[in-house]
């Protein structure tokens, strides 16, 4: 409970004239210390007492405020009681419209209906405890018999242990000279083994590295002599249609390049080696090399036929681009170029792939692989002859059969400087080579940026160079390759003197060990027996152990039945229960009534009785905190007159000479509670007159101005402790 007064104490403040203070100085001054002292005892008793009065307005503050606490909750109890005793007297007249004797006699035979329902029920539940107690007497059973299987298990188990042990022993006894000699020989002959595979393999690696070193010969060879040369006319006639591709000049170009006449043509002029016939992975960044500087010095010859200064580039990061472009558009999506129903280039998979570079992209394809003069190649038995003339043969199908549908195309992209196809962007071309599954050759055209790095791990395509560091590193190869076989020969010699060492110490000792041998045997013998008794006993235990899961499942089936025949009849038993006393309530429905309405009756008189009292305890509560307001401000009172008699004892005894010269020029100002009390002392002039008077019959001890000024100020402060002070607020009453 929060309660907020304002109490203003108002007392009229008399001025302290001070006529007669000064003229009676020197008489008072003796008395003065005194005076002081008899006034602060008093003042701090007024303390003590009204801080006393304070706590006891406080303590029957406390005391009402609980009492009215205690009678609100016996209010909101005894409106509950009146509530629930309502609904009670409700339900009782409800009852006693209904207790007919019709309504009785059909309840009464309700019961008898439902004694019946509680009988059977008892029944079955008595019923299903004698299977429970079957079940649980059969999983008993089963238990010891599973118990017994586990033991015999065990048993059998520490058999096979202790046969395994003893033929461990035995064969221990059976490990000889001669047996540790055979299974020297056994390691001599394996090492020989080995070796004699090591220097096969050996072999085969010399042979392929001089398979290596001849194919880069032949790459030296093939790069430097392997060109394709135009004819004037050709040049003329390609210009004339990629300037104005009408009909005419289209049929000029055409008959010029003598459609499939190439063929016979590049028969004669691909230089065709033996040693070029060795199997390559056509991703393998080597062979990537040679084919993309193969394929870009080809481009670069015809361009410079045709006039153009700028040239092809072939680099690395542009084969990588391609290799990944052509798995994730053609083989990943099964997408057959020329297939019997060829699907063309995947011009979706070029645009996301140009949008994921940020560049521009152009592409060839070429038969590739799939169709040959001499027959058919595939990619796992691909030669690099294969892929060599593959390139060869579609860049010369580019020029000469590239009519029809496609419109010289191919011819453009090759020969076109700053765009392709009429699509510009195209100012630093980069050339990637990539096999797709099919055998199909891609030619992906890339410009090359700084933003891109398409160029970056460029290839030279200086032919010697890069073919010659080919040369090299395949004939370092061979070098390697014949040092370790020769390595491995003569490992093989020493493995095979060891062989015939061990076989001597074999033959020293074949007659000996024959007692340990028997041992062995019999120990073996033993623990296959022991093995048998353990699949034996192993197999009881699990029979045994599936017996008694099924035991235990039945036996939780039967307490499952129990638990519902058992839920059953509780059932039941509420419902007779519940039927019994609606019998009751029916055949007792005036005396229910009677005492409802007698309860109802009572439980009103609580609540009217228990609201008195509360509204007896709140007028209690509010005149404790009107006497707990008056005792603090009393108190407040007492303070501050007590702290103004201590200020003008302070100024007594304090007092110096000087400040009792100039007692009647000033005013002495007090502080009290953030109010000033001025006492306004007589002039100069009539206390020195006073003093002149009576200066023949008091002792000089000092100064008699200070005197008078104390004087005053000793009345002024009791007239303030007299009557108060004024615009004193209460503090705020938090309960």
């Amino acid at each position: 409970m929060n309660k907020k007064k304002m109490i203003r104490l108002t007392a009229l403040v008399g001025v302290a004239t001070a006529t007669g203070v000064v003229a009676e100085a020197n008489q008072a001054h003796a008395a003065t210390t005194t005076t002081t002292e008899t006034t602060n005892q008093t003042t701090n008793a007024s303390v003590e007492s009204t801080q006393a009065a304070v706590d006891a307005a406080q303590s029957a503050f406390d005391t009402a405020q609980t009492s009215v606490d205690n009678a609100q909750a016996n209010v909101t109890s005894a409106s509950n009681n009146v509530t629930s005793a309502s609904a009670t007297l409700s339900s009782a007249i409800a009852n006693k419209e209904a207790a007919t004797s019709e309504n009785i006699a059909s309840a009464t035979s309700a019961v008898s209906s439902q004694a019946v329902v509680v009988a059977s029920a008892s029944q079955a539940v008595s019923e299903q405890a004698g299977v429970v107690s079957a079940a649980a007497s059969v999983q008993a059973s089963a238990q010891a018999e599973a118990t017994s299987a586990s033991a015999s298990l065990s048993s059998s188990s520490a058999n096979v242990a202790s046969a395994t042990s003893a033929l461990s022993a035995a064969e221990a006894a059976l490990t000889s000279d001669q047996s540790t000699a055979a299974n020297n020989l056994s390691a001599a002959e394996s090492a020989a083994s080995s070796a004699s595979a090591a220097v096969s393999s050996g072999q085969a690696a010399v042979d392929n590295a001089q398979a290596a070193v001849a194919s880069a010969q032949a790459i030296v060879d093939v790069q430097s002599s392997d060109v394709i040369n135009m004819s004037v006319a050709y040049i003329t006639a390609l210009k004339n249609y990629l300037a104005n591709p009408s009909s005419a000049n289209a049929a000029a170009l055409q008959e010029v390049a003598k459609g499939a006449d190439y063929v016979k043509e590049l028969q004669q002029k691909f230089k065709s080696d033996a040693s070029l016939d060795v199997v390559v992975d056509p991703s393998d960044p080597t062979v990537q090399e040679v084919l993309s500087v193969y394929a870009v010095n080809l481009i670069n010859h015809l361009r410079n036929q045709y006039g153009l200064t700028t040239a092809f580039g072939a680099s690395a990061n542009a084969n990588v681009a391609a290799i990944d472009f052509v798995k994730k558009y053609y083989d990943d999506e099964d997408w057959n170029i020329f297939g019997t129903n060829g699907k063309g280039h995947n011009k979706n998979g070029l645009d996301a792939y140009a949008n994921q570079l940020n560049t521009s992209i152009a592409e060839d394809a070429g038969s590739g692989l799939t169709t040959w003069v001499n027959g058919k190649a595939t990619m796992a038995t691909t030669t690099l002859h294969n892929l060599l003339y593959a390139v060869y043969s579609d860049i010369a199908t580019m020029l000469f059969d590239d009519g029809g549908t496609n419109n010289w195309s191919h011819a453009q992209s090759i020969f076109e400087d700053g765009t392709i196809l009429g699509t510009g962007g195209f100012n630093n071309v980069y050339l990637g080579v990539a096999f797709d599954k099919y055998g199909y050759a891609h030619y992906e055209l890339y410009n090359a940026t700084e933003g891109n790095q398409l160029g970056n791990n460029a290839y030279s395509l200086d032919v010697q160079t890069t073919a010659q560091t080919l040369l090299t590193n395949a004939q370092a190869t061979l070098a390697s390759a014949k040092a370790s076989l020769q390595r491995m020969t003569t490992n093989l010699m020493v493995a095979k003197a060891a062989v015939v060492t061990a076989q001597d110490q074999l033959a020293a000792l074949e007659n000996s060990s024959a007692s340990d041998l028997v041992a062995v045997t019999k120990a073996r013998t033993q623990l296959a027996s022991a093995e048998t008794s353990y699949q034996t006993a192993l197999a009881t235990y699990k029979q045994k152990e599936g017996a008694l899961k099924k035991a235990g499942d039945n036996l939780a089936a039967a307490q499952a039945s129990l638990e519902a025949a058992q839920a059953t009849l509780a059932t039941a038993k509420a419902k007779l229960a519940e039927l019994e006393e609606t019998v009751a309530n029916l055949t007792n429905a005036d005396q229910l009534l009677a005492a409802a309405q007698a309860a109802y009756e009572q439980a009103v008189a609580n609540l009217t009785t228990a609201t008195g009292n509360l509204g007896a305890a709140q007028v209690d509560l509010a005149k404790a905190e009107s006497q707990l307001a008056l005792a603090e401000d009393a108190a407040e009172q007492a303070k501050v007159r007590a702290a103004i008699a201590a200020q003008v004892d302070q100024q007594l005894n304090g007092s110096t000479a000087n400040d009792r010269q100039s007692a009647g020029q000033g005013a002495t100002s007090l502080k009290t509670n953030g109010r000033a009390l001025t006492a306004t002392v007589a002039t100069a002039s009539a206390a020195k007159q006073k003093q002149g008077a009576n200066q023949g019959r008091l002792p000089q001890t000092g100064n008699d101005d200070q005197e008078a000024s104390t004087m005053a100020l000793v009345g002024l402060g009791m007239l303030g402790m007299a009557t108060g002070l004024y615009g004193y607020k209460k503090k705020k009453l938090t309960k």
